[in-house]
């Protein structure tokens, strides 16, 4: 079962993180479920981009973005050619090492 190692953020996890995920996940479910309360303002739907990470290892395992998510992407703050959104990054049978950006375009958090 594949890994994903998140790297450390000052609000949602300052101590980084290391957990098992299932391949065909997104990558969005596999944080929120392990407690790391990434924002998806548009219920994980590619609407928004408050779901965006940048994936510093194994980024050539995902599936290539859809239009509709890199048009997206073009939004997102902190853009890198490494760049998803989280909603739409499935797990493959690669380790992901994650980056949730500092930043979202969201001005407030849901929820909070």
């Amino acid at each position: 079962m594949p890994q994903i190692i998140v790297l450390p953020h000052v609000e949602l996890c300052p101590e980084g993180a290391v957990f098992e995920a299932n391949t065909g996940t997104s990558v969005c479910d596999a944080l929120l479920a392990n407690g790391i309360e990434i924002e998806h303002a548009c219920e994980k739907s590619c609407a928004c981009t408050t779901c965006h990470v940048i994936v510093r290892e194994g980024f050539n395992s995902l599936e290539d973005a859809e239009e509709k998510e890199e048009d997206l992407l073009d939004k997102a703050w902190g853009l890198e050619p490494n760049s998803r959104l989280s909603c739409q990054a499935l797990v493959a049978d690669d380790d992901l090492t994650v980056e949730i950006p500092k930043y979202t375009i969201n001005h407030a958090k849901e929820g909070h």
